[in-house]
């Protein structure tokens, strides 16, 4: 595997280098959307015209880095909970996203785009519906 197509900082100090992967940046990105209330899961894209969820175990998937040397974009896509307000979720989503990565990582993070795949059903919205026939 050619760790360099796979590296998105590299930093050079009088110790040594810190080199980050892409794929360690997408984890960060899935796990600081998925701490916002609303976000049902990830997705990992369309199967048979329905949105795939993806398990915590799959956060990156869901994920799109593209990384400069200094600068990070995101592209997340996500199901969200029934009954939220969308744009109001999206917009907690990318502030999260934003915060986590330029934490944890020192990349600026200059474009965060959601792509909402879906829409998640909690157990109670089933059984009311079941219920409601």
């Amino acid at each position: 595997m050619d760790n360099q197509n796979h590296m998105v900082k590299n930093e050079t100090n009088d110790v040594g280098s810190i080199r980050i992967a892409d794929e360690v940046v997408g984890i960060i990105a899935g796990m600081a959307a998925t701490e916002i209330s609303g976000v049902a899961g990830m997705s990992g894209g369309l199967v048979g015209g329905i949105a795939e969820m993806l398990g915590k175990k799959n956060l990156a998937k869901g994920v799109k880095v593209e990384v400069g040397e200094k600068e990070a974009a995101v592209d997340l896509y996500i199901i969200v909970e029934y009954g939220v307000r969308i744009p109001d979720v999206a917009l907690q989503v990318q502030e999260n996203v934003k915060r986590a990565i330029e934490m944890m990582t020192g990349l600026d993070v200059v474009e965060i785009n959601i792509h909402i795949q879906g829409v998640g059903f909690s157990q109670d919205t089933r059984d009311e519906d079941i219920r409601v026939r």
